[in-house]
């Protein structure tokens, strides 16, 4: 049997888990985020099909959202329903014969043996469906990399093969973002460098990136640009990479001392779900969010990986004095990267 690794991604998820609850709410556009009011200050989760149609995307602000899509219908988030829809999901797909690693709320990779990979993926997308009423796109291909990039082209709903084989008819012309791993800080860079599309940072050479990007990161991405990818499908079980807590203010902190004193219980909140989590943190990562809304952050590695909450309270308020800037600040975040 040939290997191959599908990657399963539930469409719309949790727009999709607010549908079910409220089925009148099919075909209208859907917004999520926040608590729910769309006059308020907070950021979209996520929105509907529907609703992505006008614009709509996750972490756009919700007046925004409101704004491009007045008659959008704003719903709260509701994490713990999202998680209980995951974990079903998630035991649905454990009974497929593979190795399944679990990436997140509403993705997993599976490392099947199959000489028809799209059998298997529509046998996943009918258990999925049966099981919990919820539907999912399945991309196939011959590491995590492919797999992951082939479901962007059958979404929704629906299954896509990628392959080397393949891969520069699909992406050779796209931009650089286009690839899973290159963000736009990393695009802009490229761009700077005359490299605009997948296929020219395939074409690239690596020791040239490797000079302007780093003896790592350079030739990585030309790797990734070939559509290749090392990384083995890990059947250990999923755990948190951190913990986090952070607030959107109704009104502007102009008072950095009030921001220091909002980092040091965010920061408090935070250590008390490290101890939940039973593993300590090694780096703690603030937040801010300027207004209108300009984000940045600084992080600050513990001495030793704690849970305690006095050494996790100060490294967030040592992250914090990184910041130079004492601009009014509409959201602050603090963040505890954890032992793997």
């Amino acid at each position: 049997m040939t290997r191959w690794v599908l990657h399963v991604d539930l469409d719309q998820f949790v727009a999709a888990v607010e549908l079910l609850r409220r089925p009148e709410l099919r075909g209208r556009p859907v917004v999520v985020g926040g608590d729910g009011d769309p006059t308020k200050r907070g950021v979209v989760s996520t929105a509907s099909y529907e609703a992505r149609a006008y614009g709509v995307h996750s972490g756009l602000p919700l007046r925004t959202a409101a704004r491009r899509c007045p008659d959008a219908v704003f719903l709260p988030v509701d994490r713990e329903a999202y998680e209980a829809a995951s974990s079903e999901v998630m035991a649905t797909l454990r009974e497929i014969d593979a190795v399944m690693e679990v990436v997140g709320w509403d993705e997993a990779f599976l490392g099947v043996g199959s000489d028809d990979p799209e059998r298997t993926a529509q046998e996943i997308r009918r258990r999925v469906r049966e099981s919990t009423d919820l539907d999912c796109t399945v991309g196939i291909g011959r590491n995590k990399l492919q797999a992951k990039q082939a479901t962007g082209f059958g979404k929704p709903a629906g299954v896509f093969r990628l392959t080397e084989e393949t891969w520069f008819e699909m992406l050779g012309e796209r931009p650089t973002d286009a690839l899973w791993g290159i963000g736009p800080k990393t695009a802009r860079r490229l761009a700077g460098l005359g490299i605009d599309t997948v296929g020219q940072l395939a074409a690239a050479d690596p020791v040239v990136l490797a000079a302007k990007l780093g003896p790592t990161t350079g030739p990585w991405l030309v790797r990734l640009a070939h559509g290749q990818d090392r990384s083995p499908v890990v059947g250990t079980p999923y755990v948190a990479r951190s913990r986090s807590r952070e607030t959107t203010y109704q009104h502007d902190l102009d008072d950095w001392g009030q921001v220091r004193r909002e980092v040091a219980g965010l920061a408090r909140r935070v250590a008390h779900d490290v101890a939940i989590e039973r593993r300590p943190a090694t780096r703690v990562v603030v937040k801010v969010r300027y207004a209108p809304f300009i984000t940045h952050t600084h992080g600050h590695a513990l001495a030793t990986p704690t849970a305690e909450v006095t050494a996790i309270e100060q490294a967030a308020l040592a992250a914090l004095d990184r910041f130079t800037e004492r601009r009014p600040v509409r959201l602050l975040g603090v963040r505890a990267e954890l032992v793997r």
